[in-house]
Formats: C-alpha cells, structure tokens, sequence
C-alpha cells in the first residue's frame, strides 16, 4: 500500500532534512501513482516501468516510493537533463509524463522571501498545488520486450573484445557481432 507523502519524507530524511529535489520527487512519484491508478506498486513490481530523465534526486525517490529498480529492469534512465519522468503501466499500456514546471521555482522564491533559496524551495515544493509544481502529459512509450521486467534473451559475445551481450544491445556490421563500445567507442579509453 502507498504510504504518505510524511513517511517517504521521514525515510529520505534520514540523518539530514530531504533535499528539494527529493521532496519534489516524492511529490512526483505519488501524483502518478494515483493518475495511473496503482495503490501499492510493491505488490505490482512488473507492472510499473519508470523511465527518469534525469541522474539527480529523482531516480531515489523512484525507487523509494515505486520500488522501481534498475536491477529488476523497472527503472530506465533517458537522461535529458530534466526533472521529468514517464511512468509506464505495462499492463494498462498507457503513461504518464510528469515534469516539474520552472514556475515552480520562482513562485518558491516569491512565498518565502525571507528564507534562503534551499529552504524556500523545500517548503514551497511540500505546499504548492500538483499542477503549480508539475505539467501532465498522457504519452505513448514503445518499450521492446527485451526492455521490460523478466525478460530472458540470448546472451551474444562481441567478436572483437570478447564480452558477453546482452538483451539486444549488440551491433551486428559486416557479418560480425560487436558491443557498443567496440563498434562506436565506450565511454571510457583504455589504458
């Protein structure tokens, strides 16, 4: 069952106050919690797939209130850059977009003058109505059956380096199977 907005503040919290971006992001995770109508994603771990635009607060609060891992294929990281998030019912074959609208933050600045930015935001993003902190979009997200929960696919091995590939990601050119990086360059450099 969802618990309160309080008991996902109480757990971020732990030795320190959450952070705006936490706060933000619960707030987040339980407005599409309710719009895509699942009361306890615990017990529905396949249904919700959740794909973050962003690698700051909000894949944390993700997996504390959804339960969405990257682990268990549920949580994708599309990172834009935004504080934004598409939650997809699998089961429903429908999603939800949510993004925090800039708005929000300068109308924080606006109702608490006297505080400092950090802390203005903190208390603005607690009572800010839904649609002052977030624009809502019904999107259509085409997720491959190697991207979703509990997908089992043959493993490849790259010719070149030797490594194992998994769930589609190789590239196959000129009658040969590669990895990414061996076929476009990793983000790392060898040594």
């Amino acid at each position: 069952m969802i618990k309160d907005f309080q008991y996902y503040l109480d757990v971020a919290a732990k030795n320190d106050p959450p952070r705006p971006g936490i706060i933000l992001a619960i707030r987040m995770c339980l407005l599409a919690l309710t719009r895509v109508e699942i009361n306890d994603p615990l017990t529905q771990k396949r249904r919700l797939v959740v794909i973050v635009e962003t690698d700051r607060c909000l894949p944390d609060a993700v997996q504390l209130v959804t339960g969405c891992r990257l682990a268990n294929r549920t949580l994708k990281l599309k990172d834009t850059g935004k504080m934004a998030a598409v939650f997809v019912d699998v089961q429903k074959d429908r999603s939800l977009r949510l993004a925090a609208r800039e708005s929000a933050n300068h109308k924080a600045v606006e109702l608490f003058p006297g505080l400092e930015r950090l802390e203005a935001l903190s208390r603005a993003y607690r009572t800010l109505a839904e649609h002052e902190l977030f624009c809502e979009q019904w999107v259509r997200v085409h997720l491959a059956p190697e991207d979703l929960p509990g997908h089992h696919g043959a493993r490849v091995t790259c010719c070149q380096c030797g490594e194992g590939i998994a769930f589609r990601r190789e590239v196959r050119t000129g009658g040969r199977i590669l990895c990414r990086t061996c076929a476009a360059g990793g983000y790392y450099e060898p040594l």
